[in-house]
């Protein structure tokens, strides 16, 4: 057990006060019930097996922050640093502010925040190893890094910056409310070290002594809707009507009515800012799930089309017209995609432990995402191996090599279509705006068609005029498919623009940031988009064939390849979470994007990782 200090100060311990039977939510703040088997369980801490009497061991407890009193002394983060043994580059606990006003009535809000151990924990939902649990002790959710392989899923679904992903360890980690302390009757080492009194803990929707307020929204926090934390608020200071962030993110909070009782909004900082190129900052550490997603995509449209071709009329390249460049093409998607599979494990912290991925599939869209990957890929590989490999099933009745070939193609088509299902699922985040709207689909079935059939298309006209056959009633019919997915693509990002600029918030921000500092790719990218289509059509109706119309439909391909290429990476570079504020240094991403370019963030006591492991 956690060994309290001498003589521990009166403000060190949690006080004892009464509490409502439910919190505002709805939810009992008695975790388990008396009489549950739950009870009397030891923690383990460090060891120690022993179960102690603390009264409300089982009551949901959870913090609270009077911004009225925080002077931003960073004593919380130190004592939180120190308790944890934390290195520069991660913080269970920071403090960040917002400011507005003119001098000399110039106004400052200070908001220390960690993790909420909140009522609906979207990164327990969300983690595909189980690494997270609800705890029935305090309300706790605890992770446990050994258990987790770093993939940060939980860093994009949590709105409170909490789970702090080490790309050095591979793994994440995050505030555990000091439960040691907790089982002593100590508060958290954070509340425990603050000097203004303005950080404070106890059992849920009780008030600490001089405090009357226990508001659950503050300028700058984001909607409690999301997760329902556990954490209340005082702010009775006035405050100007418009609060802006001090970091990079272009955000501002303003009161939505007049007077001091209207709640801030998040609304887009636009300045002055000139369209540009910045093609540099489409690098992420999210590379590999760039080319994992448009080669899922269009390896899954590509079977469809070789599959589905036959049944629909479409002169595809097939086991009987083609028994040699059949297999070959079938086992080169197989090739291509495993190696999109691995760099999808590479973007893992601890590619080796990337089973775990399954742990969850009862609630993490990213588990259900990697089974129904995995399904495809090897009915893939079966249907593969049956119907372009004879020789290794002719010793086998043809009745049911024929029954396990047509049951393996459609299992691969279905399981592929419900596999981009879930991929697009991964990124429908109320944390990240930018990627919660239906666009993704679109996107990622947009992807499929044109890509999938731009690839299998190609391979087929590039057997058939091999062969000194045309293509071109191939490819007429498939010029229709490509343009689909192009129309899809366009489609749902114009609905994507105009929803952002309606909802305003943190998905506007990311796409004023699209026009502005990436303005001359986002045109580029468009332009592409619309130059794909007209070459599509015009060339599916030309009915073009030989060399030229080979070298032409390539011409395509590349564009839209590079096209697709383009725009998903913006996807990952340019969404903006709704995260806390940071400082002008402190967990501002402007500040760690200027220290990895001018090699600062090589000194390790600067606190900024590499993006990558």
């Amino acid at each position: 057990m956690f060994t309290p200090r001498p003589k521990e100060r009166d403000y060190a311990w949690v006080p004892k006060s009464e509490h409502p039977e439910t919190n505002r939510y709805g939810k009992p703040i008695e975790t388990v019930p008396e009489g549950d088997a739950r009870r009397g369980k030891s923690l383990n801490i460090n060891g120690d097996a022993s179960v102690p009497d603390n009264p409300n061991r089982y009551k949901q407890h959870g913090f609270y922050f009077n911004a009225d009193a925080c002077i931003a002394c960073h004593a919380c983060e130190a004592a939180c640093s120190e308790k944890n043994d934390l290195p520069p580059h991660l913080a269970f606990r920071s403090v960040g502010y917002i400011e507005g006003g003119s001098y000399p009535a110039f106004q400052r809000l200070n908001i220390s925040m960690a993790c909420n151990h909140c009522d609906n924990p979207v990164c327990l939902k969300g983690c595909p190893t189980r690494a997270y649990t609800k705890f029935a002790e305090y309300g706790a959710v605890l992770q446990d890094p050994d258990i987790c392989f770093g993939c940060g899923y939980c860093t994009w679904v949590c709105p409170y910056n909490a789970p702090q992903l080490d790309t050095r360890a591979g793994h994440v980690s995050k505030c555990n409310m000091c439960v040691d302390r907790l089982e002593v009757g100590l508060k958290p080492a954070c509340a425990a070290a603050c000097l203004g009194g303005a950080l404070d803990f106890g059992v849920i929707e009780t008030t600490p002594e001089n405090r009357h307020q226990l508001e659950t929204r503050i300028p700058g926090f984001p909607t409690p809707e999301i997760t329902h934390p556990n954490i209340r608020f005082q702010q009775v200071r006035s405050l100007p009507r418009e609060l802006k962030r001090t970091d990079s993110v272009p955000l501002r909070y303003e009161r939505d009515t007049q007077g001091d009782g209207g709640d801030y909004v998040a609304k887009v900082a636009k300045d002055q800012r000139p369209r540009a190129w910045n093609l540099h900052r489409l690098s992420t550490r999210e590379n590999p799930l760039v080319i994992f997603t448009l080669v899922t995509q269009a390896v899954v449209g590509a079977f469809l089309v070789l599959f589905l071709g036959p049944m629909l009329g479409l002169p595809v390249i097939t086991p009987q017209s083609h028994p040699v460049a059949w297999p070959m093409t079938l086992f080169s998607l197989i090739g291509i995609q495993t190696i999109a599979l691995v760099l999808s494990t590479l973007h893992l912290g601890r590619p080796h432990r990337f089973y775990r991925a399954f742990n969850n599939l009862r609630y993490s869209p990213v588990s259900r995402e990697v089974a129904g990957v995995a399904v495809f890929y090897n009915l893939l590989g079966a249907y593969a191996v049956l119907s372009g490999l004879p020789l290794l099933t002719d010793w086998l009745p043809a009745g049911l090599v024929a029954g396990l070939t047509t049951l393996s193609g459609w299992g691969a088509a279905l399981s592929g279509l419900v596999a981009l299902y879930f991929m697009h699922r991964i990124y429908r985040i109320p944390a990240r705006p930018f990627w919660n709207h239906w666009q993704v689909l679109t996107s990622f079935y947009g992807a499929m068609l044109s890509l999938g059939g731009l690839l299998a298309g190609l391979v087929s006209a590039a057997v058939s005029y091999a062969d000194g056959q045309p293509f071109a009633a191939l490819m007429q019919p498939l010029s229709g498919m490509i343009a689909l997915g192009l129309v899809l693509e366009m489609v749902g990002l114009w609905f994507h623009a105009r929803d952002m600029k309606r909802r305003g918030g943190e998905g506007e921000a990311a796409l004023w940031v699209q026009s502005t500092d990436f303005g001359k790719t986002y045109r580029a990218r468009n332009l592409g988009l619309a130059l794909g289509l007209v070459m599509t059509l015009v060339l599916g109706l030309s009915g073009v064939d030989g060399a030229a119309g080979l070298l032409l439909w390539g011409l395509v391909a590349a564009l839209v390849l590079v096209t697709l290429l383009v725009g998903r990476a913006m996807f990952y570079a340019l969404v903006i979470p709704t995260t806390m504020p940071g400082g002008f240094f402190w967990r501002n991403p402007g500040f760690q994007q200027h220290a990895r370019e001018i090699g600062l963030a090589g000194m390790e006591q600067v606190g900024v990782l590499p993006d990558t492991h």
